[in-house]
């Protein structure tokens, strides 16, 4: 299976899209991240990376590099505002597998925007590219991180031990996974 192009955009709901990120997007986002670094850095590794908006820019040419065809990021627009990122991940298109990663700004919390993005993505996913599987990982004890994939009905495989280094120390990260076919069973 070969890759496939970025969409424009993904509509999830009303005031609510996904557009790819562009490296112009660096200000922003450096400034969505740098407002909570605090919050963030519990549990995302790249926070403590990203030290000023040219670390951020760096990181973003990289995904939006032409070559770059494992990695689609998208920002999450809320009432024409940025609110966070969205991206697949290891996107493995010989075992039609992927993974999506997510962080929504913490005022944005707690209004639906982070599971109907991810909604859309999964289906995007399986409808669109075709994939068989689709992983979230998350931080144990990361309850609002965590109750996306549970919501979509993803099954929790198991805890990866100490799979992830952050703040000095490593951690371990809960997998969960969905297959095309129990997506396309839900009621």
């Amino acid at each position: 299976m070969k890759a496939i192009s970025t969409p424009a955009i993904i509509p999830v709901a009303e005031s609510l899209y996904l557009r790819p990120v562009a490296v112009s997007d660096a200000p922003v986002l450096f400034s969505l991240i740098d407002k909570q670094r605090p919050y963030l850095r519990q549990w995302l590794p790249f926070v403590d990376a990203s030290r000023e908006v040219g670390d951020t820019e760096m990181f973003l040419q990289y995904v939006t590099a032409k070559g770059n065809i494992h990695d689609k990021v998208f920002v999450i627009m809320y009432q024409h505002e940025v609110s966070g990122l969205i991206s697949f991940k290891a996107i493995d298109y010989q075992h039609r597998k992927l993974e999506i990663g997510y962080y929504l700004s913490e005022q944005q919390q707690g209004k639906g925007i982070m599971l109907r993005s991810c909604q859309a993505l999964v289906n995007y996913a399986f409808e669109m590219m075709d994939m068989n599987r689709i992983q979230i990982k998350v931080g144990v004890g990361n309850l609002r991180s965590s109750n996306i994939p549970q919501k979509l009905g993803f099954t929790l495989e198991g805890v990866q031990r100490e799979a992830e280094f952050l703040n000095g120390r490593f951690h371990d990260l809960e997998l969960y996974s969905l297959l095309q076919r129990e997506w396309q069973q839900r009621p």
